[in-house]
């Protein structure tokens, strides 16, 4: 029965590491292109953003081959002078505008879709044509990452690219967990089949940096569509794709990066917020943690522990972790795998206990009416 279960678990893993290594191959990349003369209207929500948005008010100020780019900064009812911090980094650009609002989000509406949805009608009509790009104000861009970005989402024919920015680390809890963000989706979707279809289900998506067309994110109702998700990028994507339009994923890094949060305490109440949405339900969700413990904490502890075919398929299941896990953080990083992400990837076991603990833990703060970002509940 041990070895059976061992066996199961570790055929699993070694699953993930064919796919991430299937996508490691094909997994589409933003690389530096030509001008685009079309308009580029770019839309940055930020609430409570001052020590983090004129880096970014900086990066496109800078952007190299978007002659018709403009750039909406709306705060969000921020309490620390964000907009103030926006327009000392725009120094008088005539293509930036900083719009300060002190509107709550609609009922039912979370913070970050109203702040979209708000930005998208200041930005208007300009914002009908062309291409729209949402980006969060943690969010760093190389000079060339919205040409490359633009002419990506033209050149294979989409009307949403999603460009995943390398995640950047600094607290031993960010480094345990935020490679999970993109391992999650490179282990276990093959984006060259994900690419080819409109299956919502198939729709992979990172709302720190999004590009659409502009007349398909009108045509589905824009943010109003997703006004009450806690992961509206991914429902964006997945109501593109049931209205039948193409969503792509590209990996980004090192034309964008993004560092989410800044220790423990952040990362928590981050993950907390969102994580009980998921799976789809509670059933859901216990289903994919049982997998995940299965596949990636199990074989681990029969490498160690087991003896003769239990820690054979212990070690064989734990070497396929490691293959899939090291392969997506070079992936969206943008370079070969290298000794400190083989190094890194020895802390999945934890990591996947750790993403568990935190699952649990949203689970519960939702079903107690605690969940919320930013102080705002969320709807």
């Amino acid at each position: 029965m041990i070895t059976a279960v061992t066996r199961a678990g570790a055929a699993v893993a070694l699953f993930g590491a064919v796919t991430a290594v299937a996508n490691r191959l094909t997994l589409p990349r933003l690389e530096p292109g030509t001008a685009t003369t079309e308009p580029v209207t770019v839309l940055v929500p930020a609430r409570d953003e001052a020590h983090r948005v004129p880096d970014l008010v900086a990066d496109l100020r800078a952007q190299h081959g978007v002659p018709g780019m403009r750039v909406i900064v709306l705060d969000d009812d921020s309490s620390d002078g964000t907009a103030d911090a926006a327009r000392r980094a725009a120094a008088g650009d005539d293509r930036i505008e900083v719009v300060r609002s002190t509107e709550q989000p609609p009922a039912g509406w979370t913070g970050k879709a109203a702040a979209c949805a708000h930005a998208y009608r200041v930005a208007a009509p300009a914002a009908d044509t062309g291409v729209i790009v949402f980006v969060d104000a943690d969010v760093r861009l190389a000079p060339q990452a919205l040409a490359a970005a633009v002419t990506s989402l033209r050149r294979m024919g989409a009307d949403l690219l999603s460009p995943w920015p390398f995640q950047v680390a600094g607290s031993p809890a960010e480094h345990l967990l935020q490679p999970l963000l993109c391992w999650s989706w490179f282990s276990s979707l093959p984006v060259a089949v994900a690419d080819r279809t409109t299956r919502p289900s198939m729709a992979v998506a990172c709302g720190q940096f999004l590009v659409f067309d502009a007349r398909a994110y009108a045509a589905i109702g824009g943010h109003a569509a997703v006004a009450s998700s806690p992961t509206e990028d991914l429902d964006l994507a997945r109501s593109l794709r049931a209205a039948g339009r193409r969503t792509v994923v590209a990996a980004a890094g090192p034309l964008a990066s993004c560092r989410m949060y800044l220790d423990r305490r952040q990362l928590t109440a981050g993950y907390t917020r969102w994580l009980w949405s998921a799976f789809g339900s509670t059933a859901g969700a216990v289903a994919v943690l049982a997998g995940y413990t299965l596949a990636y904490v199990l074989p681990p502890v029969a490498a160690v522990a087991g003896h003769g075919s239990v820690r054979r398929w212990g070690l064989a299941g734990t070497a396929a972790a490691l293959v899939s896990r090291t392969l997506a953080r070079s992936a969206e990083r943008g370079t070969a795998p290298t000794g400190s992400d083989a190094v890194a990837a020895l802390g999945h076991p934890a990591a996947i206990t750790e993403f568990g603990a935190l699952t649990v833990a949203s689970l519960r703060a939702r079903r107690e009416g605690r969940t919320g970002w930013k102080n705002r509940p969320l709807p």
